[in-house]
């Protein structure tokens, strides 16, 4: 009896690695909200109006208004445009994490979410992968407005560059981690606009981004202090203002790590078939 020579053209191709199937997930994930981002040139100068306001018209307004005190991480009189910068550069990575929320509820109406949390791989991988997208559009926007408040003779030195490039990243991080859980909860598109204001504006304000923490103690402001330091945006803010002056807070990096992990795993909690939107959808619809 003979046997027929096996065609190797129908022969089934192997399955491709887990790091392979991984780096393919990343490059798509990654690779949509990047190339969506550059198509949309617009939307990088939309999103650097608002703190550039700020850092031009009110930093020359209120020089003079809040004169920033010799405490930590200062040891000689600043500017306050200095003082700003790490402020404005947590808005932008606030006001960016909350966009990324947007995209995902956008996504979530149009189906595109259930088609990717069903792809053969791990939720936890694909949320991961959304959140380091969202990270990566944010520490983008961050930098170009480095330089230009560098144009406006707010130099960094070189040597703390890498130190400040590395809290921006985990600040912005923990803002995209925070929108990931958000899109959790936010149902339509309609309902974003009203639960961001409740979000975005009281962490903002709430926190030493535009004036030290120290001014609203010396008002008596108590429990506006208390939320201030409870508040992980105050974290984020303080952790990017004392990287650049090459110092390191303890406190504050706890803070940024520990709350970016307890965010997404509650936006993981919440796209579990089991137990989030997914199963109130019958399927993530």
């Amino acid at each position: 009896m003979q046997v027929a020579p096996v065609n190797a053209s129908v022969m089934p191709l192997a399955a491709p690695s887990l790091p392979l199937h991984l780096l393919r997930a990343l490059r798509a994930v990654v690779g949509r909200e990047l190339n969506r981002f550059l198509r949309q040139p617009t939307r990088l100068g939309s999103a650097l109006v608002r703190p550039l306001l700020w850092f031009v018209v009110f930093s020359a307004g209120f020089n003079n208004v809040f004169g920033v005190a010799i405490v930590p991480p200062y040891e000689t009189y600043i500017e306050y445009k200095a003082y700003m910068v790490p402020g404005l550069l947590g808005m932008v990575a606030l006001f960016n994490g909350m966009q990324s929320s947007l995209s995902m509820v956008y996504d979530r109406e149009m189906g595109v979410m259930r088609l990717l949390l069903t792809a053969p791989l791990a939720r936890g991988w694909l949320l991961a992968f959304k959140l380091l997208a969202g990270t990566c559009l944010s520490v983008l926007q961050m930098v170009v407005f480095l330089a230009i408040a560098w144009a406006f003779g707010v130099e960094v030195p070189l040597a703390h560059l890498p130190g400040l490039l590395v809290a921006m990243a985990c600040g912005a991080t923990l803002l995209a981690a925070l929108g990931l859980m958000l899109s959790v909860y936010v149902k339509q598109l309609e309902n974003f606009a009203g639960t961001m204001n409740f979000v975005i504006f009281p962490m903002f304000f709430i926190s030493p981004a535009l004036y030290p923490l120290w001014k609203l103690e010396e008002s008596g402001a108590w429990w506006l202090l208390r939320l201030a330091e409870w508040n992980p945006f105050t974290h984020a803010v303080e952790a990017m203002r004392f990287a650049m002056v090459g110092q390191f807070t303890a406190l504050s990096w706890s803070v940024v790590l520990g709350c970016s992990v307890a965010f997404f795993v509650a936006a993981l909690w919440g796209y579990d078939p089991q137990r989030g939107w997914v199963k109130s959808k019958g399927g993530g619809g």
